[in-house]
């Protein structure tokens, strides 16, 4: 008999923040390398993860989004590089375009001229790099809850959050009235092509919108919010100094972290940073009294989904950083085949504990089930 992981409901499922920290670990990771087969690894494990965990709510769609937009990237990559050059050396020249005579003022610069296998090499290793970052955030995208990301904020970041909230509630009912709308064009013989047809259909949709948001905005002043508490000045100044330090030492850690050689100042900085912001956001929330509706709890399997985010991204750089470093960035000059470093590799694939410890949605038990009748069938 197996070992499954429970059923997803209310009161077990994994916090969104939880995934957040999991697919970032991940980015981390792909950060650090520039190896075909380690990026297209990480690719692998955030698809899995996504394919067996994620439901069918709409924000669980834009996994397949992210994977176009990854894959753009990479062609837009190697497209520049083609068509600007490249300062990479090279010596198997594949073609060369037709080169635009530039002034003196733009020298460095170049249109067209010899296209290198060694160049395009290069640009491939740094756009698969960028797409699969950009994976690894439609992966969380594809997986966590945003309304219930939101409602954990903390209490400084409470009207942000009603405001992104209200926002993200209402965009479905503006697709809604276009399509409706369209739909009444049609069956009156109308056109729904065409900038006057686009007018005659936005101007109700807009006036719809702005229906909704006075309704709304009035039955938030009936509830009470927006309301603030009385903080004294020393308080204030304290909160905004936190904040803003520590979302400054937030952005020097996380460029030691994607940095290749800033891994020794990356972590203490990134620490740091997390640790000033989060003491101005605890002081600032001061100023917002506030209550939580059955607030998200952090159980077992939200902190292992956390933590092989985590884990991973400290691996991969500990990796980076010893003898597997040169394999995580393999040369273009000489071209040389890209090889699997092993530990890399094996810390990566420790992403993949989300996909049997997170607790499974309604749907992925369905299919599971089902598929596991049919193989007793037979």
């Amino acid at each position: 008999m197996r070992l499954r992981a429970p059923e997803a409901h209310r009161s077990n499922a994994v916090h969104a923040g939880a995934w957040w920290l999991w697919a970032l670990g991940l980015a981390v990771a792909a950060s650090r390398t520039t190896n075909p087969l380690l990026l297209g690894l990480v690719v692998g494990v955030a698809g899995y993860v996504v394919a067996a965990r994620r439901t069918d709510a709409p924000w669980a769609r834009s996994y397949g989004a992210f994977l176009k937009l990854g894959l753009a990237v990479l062609v837009i990559r190697v497209l520049f590089s083609t068509l600007l050059g490249s300062p990479i050396p090279g010596a198997h020249v594949l073609v060369t375009l037709p080169e635009v005579p530039l002034p003196d003022w733009a020298r460095g610069i170049r249109i067209g001229g010899r296209v290198t296998a060694e160049q395009l090499v290069f640009a491939l290793y740094d756009g698969a790099k960028l797409a699969a970052m950009l994976v690894c955030v439609g992966a969380a995208n594809a997986l966590a809850n945003p309304a219930r990301l939101l409602k954990s904020l903390p209490g400084a970041l409470y009207e942000a959050g009603v405001a992104v909230v209200v926002a993200t509630t209402f965009a479905p009912n503006l697709v809604a009235d276009v399509a409706r709308l369209r739909t009444a064009r049609r069956l009156r013989g109308r056109p729904t092509g065409g900038v006057r047809a686009v007018l005659q259909i936005g101007l109700p949709v807009l006036e719809g919108a702005l229906e909704r948001s006075v309704a709304v905005a009035a039955s938030m002043d009936a509830r009470g919010y927006g309301r603030t508490a009385a903080v004294p000045a020393a308080v204030r100044h304290t909160t905004t100094a936190l904040t803003l330090g520590g979302l400054l030492g937030v952005c020097a850690g996380t460029y030691g972290l994607l940095a290749v050689e800033g891994a020794g100042y990356g972590v203490p900085l990134l620490a740091g940073g997390v640790a000033a912001a989060l003491g101005g956001l605890w002081l600032g929330g001061r100023r917002t009294p506030r209550t939580r509706y059955r607030p998200d709890r952090w159980g077992p399997r939200t902190w292992l989904v956390a933590g092989s985010g985590i884990a991973v991204a400290a691996l991969v750089v500990w990796a980076s950083t010893g003898p597997a470093g040169e394999a995580l960035r393999p040369g273009v000059t000489p071209l040389v085949a890209p090889g699997l470093p092993l530990w890399p590799a094996l810390s990566v694939l420790v992403g993949l504990l989300p996909a049997f410890v997170a607790p499974v949605p309604k749907a992925a038990r369905t299919a599971e089930t089902a598929a596991e009748d049919r193989e007793e069938h037979r």
